[in-house]
């Protein structure tokens, strides 16, 4: 047997860091919509009892730290299942981007699996398995867009934001999600109204919707990163209606309802990082 799985990655629309935990998690309130900008996941089985990943890009582990082995080793070790799976993943998200590559591949395949398996689990309980992998995990389950409340493992669907373009640029640099959180400052840091984009996006009010994009991590990767703060600067010259970092970076994306300021932002982007996609919102 053999499934096809796309794996969709996210934007943050808003990212607020409220607290350090006593589990050293931080407790964030954030919004997620998916994009369209996809890996391809390719899910055979196998009859003998193990797990094989093969990657377009060289980048990935091919071994137990990447989380779609996690997924299928979960699933394999809570349900008793000894037959095995061989996963194709072509990669398309840029790899440490911010975009949630990893997690929507992890979240792919315990939904291929689940199928393939026949193992009758509902999307809530895949997410609260995905949960156990990486805090991204449920909402790349889900999909669409959400509040993500706790670690962001807490998920409450919401209105969909309306199907504009997104322009993202990703430069040629990795960041460190825990290095960001651990440099943050969450006294001084920035924090985003999150209720009034959900408002924004129940009022499908995209000029709101714009005026209200932030993210706490933001000022401390662009202080580590300057790159990314020369990205943001360039695609607000050019116009962007808004303008925001993804997660905890490196990825900038503007956005935009009309096609030929589209093709300025991609255009004016060029010279600034080579990984530049024009995409929609799809959440």
């Amino acid at each position: 047997m053999r499934l096809s799985v796309k794996a969709p990655a996210k934007i943050n629309l808003a990212l607020d860091v409220l607290y350090k935990r006593e589990d050293n998690y931080h407790e964030v309130k954030m919004v997620m919509t998916t994009i369209d900008l996809a890996d391809r996941i390719e899910i055979m089985e196998l009859s003998e009892d193990v797990i094989e990943i093969d990657s377009s890009d060289g980048f990935i582990p091919v071994d137990k730290r990447n989380l779609a082995y996690k997924a299928a080793e979960l699933l394999k070790s809570r349900f008793g299942i000894r037959k095995g799976c061989k996963i194709e993943i072509t990669k398309i998200i840029p790899v440490a981007a911010g975009l949630a590559g990893g997690s929507s591949d992890c979240a792919a395949v315990l939904k291929g699996l689940n199928q393939m398996w026949k193992l009758g689990l509902t999307t809530q309980e895949l997410a609260e398995l995905g949960a156990e992998i990486g805090s991204d995990v449920s909402f790349c389950v889900y999909g669409g867009t959400a509040l993500a409340t706790g670690r962001g493992e807490i998920i409450e669907k919401i209105a969909s934001p309306l199907p504009v373009w997104v322009v993202l640029a990703k430069p040629p640099i990795s960041v460190s999600t825990s290095d960001i959180y651990q440099k943050l400052d969450v006294n001084t840091c920035r924090h985003p109204d999150v209720e009034q984009m959900v408002k924004a996006l129940e009022q499908k009010n995209y000029a709101l919707m714009c005026e209200q994009l932030g993210n706490s991590l933001e000022d401390v990767t662009m202080k580590y990163y300057p790159k990314v703060a020369k990205i943001k600067q360039q695609m607000e010259k050019l116009g962007a209606d808004g303008v925001l970092m993804s997660g905890s970076g490196p990825t900038v994306f503007g956005l935009t309802r009309f096609e030929n300021k589209k093709h300025r932002l991609v255009n004016g982007l060029r010279g600034f990082c080579n990984q530049v996609y024009a995409v929609r919102l799809i959440g």
